[in-house]
């Protein structure tokens, strides 16, 4: 048995009316679909990726007059366009497979679930032990190939990470309206004279070029819509039945250099420098996080994903919010899956400075406070649990501020903020540092409000951290001669 990832019903989603049920891809544009439902929240994620790469590969807008025309749904025109390449997503048989090394590979035959991130062996993840996964259906087997090959880790000598770079960070626009208006939102339109793709443009219709002599592969070497299907780990599926029992995995898959992912923000450490995708941190996704993602931010060291930016030019002002996701890794380990769905923002442009200043001032505060548990709380995990909180904390002013940057004037939104900040610091400072007060040493009573007074200084303005926190939101300083007055 095998299952053709064209032509078969395999995927799970869900309903308007909160049924699950399957569809075969082109199905993707039925009106009535909300989200696909496998039962890992990476799978989810990657699957819009591959339905977004599908609808690359064979039906791109020509540009955004295109995209706005064809915004309806069409499941006949999709299942047409679609049904060439089906002899290419097959995935198991003697010809070529999905994802696969073309002719197959020899050598050790390990569990199935070295296809997941989070699993431990040879070139994954090192995060929970193996046996996780004896086996897995074809659906599930196809969906964790296509989810590892396209978020591929670092995984040790020639176990290359994927096309953009271990562990990427994925952003896709989410307009309301279901699974159809997300995937259309987020395929690029093609590039000027790009020919129409064929079965043969996909990497695993090829011999795999392998990186054992320092081979690379270029954008230009390949098709555009090949970067949602980078192939960077030679892999070959092992199955009895209907059921994926093992996989072969050899090291020195293609190396990819010079590709842009459409769905990846990226950064430069300093102008000039290679743009590099963002990868993920662990913990929540906050509004610090958002500078070159859901917020622009001014220069060219951060730049928003190519369907963001195109996105505001397509939509004609309509609100949408980001799908953010991606696992945190660190030395090979998966440390957390990140998944957020924060606002997407648009300013004026003479406003996009407003999240840039909101945040560098956040940032100040969170340091200050950080600086004056040092009174309370061991250097380490306690002190910067509660620098988390200190943003979590103000998450919900930010936005509020944030809907309102637009329109209101900045002088007053500084104000707002700052007096939201210093809430936010002294009622932590608090809760932390005075319980007990009383019992504790003559000494550490000293240093703790001698702490809180440095807090409240920099809150209002006083001393190197507070200048910078009032320069930040463009406020005057204080007169130090009021402050002098004051002690």
């Amino acid at each position: 048995m095998s299952l053709n990832l064209i032509s078969d019903v395999w995927i799970p989603v869900l309903d308007s009316a909160g049924e699950r049920r399957l569809i075969a891809p082109w199905q993707m544009a039925a009106p009535d679909l909300l989200r696909p439902d496998w039962p890992r929240p990476d799978l989810n994620v990657a699957c819009l990726e591959l339905l977004i790469g599908l609808v690359r590969l064979v039906d791109p807008p020509a540009h955004s007059d295109d995209w706005e025309d064809r915004q309806a749904a069409d499941p006949d025109r999709l299942r047409d366009r679609l049904a060439p390449f089906a002899p290419a997503f097959e995935l198991l048989g003697e010809g070529p497979r999905f994802m696969q090394e073309l002719g197959g590979l020899a050598g050790e035959v390990r569990p199935p679930d070295a296809l997941f991130i989070d699993s431990g062996g040879e070139g994954g993840a090192l995060t929970v032990r193996e046996g996780r996964y004896p086996a897995l259906d074809l659906p599930l087997a196809a969906m964790a190939l296509y989810t590892m090959q396209t978020q591929a880790p670092s995984g040790g000598r020639g176990n290359l990470t994927s096309l953009r770079g271990g562990g990427p960070m994925s952003v896709l626009v989410e307009p309301r309206g279901g699974l159809w208006p997300l995937i259309w939102a987020n395929v690029p339109d093609r590039v000027q004279d790009e020919k129409p793709a064929t079965p043969e443009n996909l990497p695993w219709m090829r011999e795999t070029l392998t990186s054992e002599s320092g081979a690379q592969y270029f954008p230009h070497q390949g098709h555009p819509a090949e970067v949602f299907f980078g192939m960077p780990r030679r892999y070959r599926l092992v199955a009895e039945g209907d059921r994926v029992t093992g996989v072969i995995q050899r090291p020195s898959g293609t190396r990819y250099a010079g590709w842009r992912h459409p769905l990846t923000p990226y950064y430069r450490q300093k102008p000039g420098d290679e743009a590099l995708p963002v990868r993920p941190r662990a913990g929540a996704f906050g509004y610090r996080h958002w500078l070159g993602v859901a917020v622009k931010a001014p220069g060219d060291l951060k730049e928003q994903p190519k369907t963001v930016t195109a996105w505001h030019d397509r939509s004609n002002g309509q609100a949408a919010r980001l799908i953010v996701a991606g696992w945190a890794m660190e030395n090979m380990k998966a440390r957390d899956y990140v998944f957020a769905r924060p606002p997407l923002v648009r300013l004026p442009k003479d406003r996009e400075f407003l999240p840039v200043a909101m945040v560098a001032a956040a940032d100040q505060v969170a340091l200050s406070l950080r600086s004056a548990l040092a009174s309370v709380l061991a250097e380490g995990e306690a002190r910067e649990a509660a620098r988390e909180e200190f943003y979590l904390h103000t998450q919900v002013a930010f936005e509020a501020l944030l809907n309102r940057a637009a329109a209101a004037d900045p002088a007053d939104l500084a104000r707002i903020w700052l007096e939201q900040l210093r809430a936010a610091a002294l009622t932590i400072f608090d809760r932390l540092a005075l319980p007990g007060l009383a019992d504790r040493s003559l000494a550490d009573q000293h240093a703790i409000v001698a702490a809180r007074r440095y807090l409240g200084a920099t809150l209002a303005g006083y001393g190197p951290a507070g200048g910078k926190l009032f320069d930040a939101l463009d406020l005057p300083r204080p007169d130090k001669r009021k402050k002098e007055a004051e002690a």
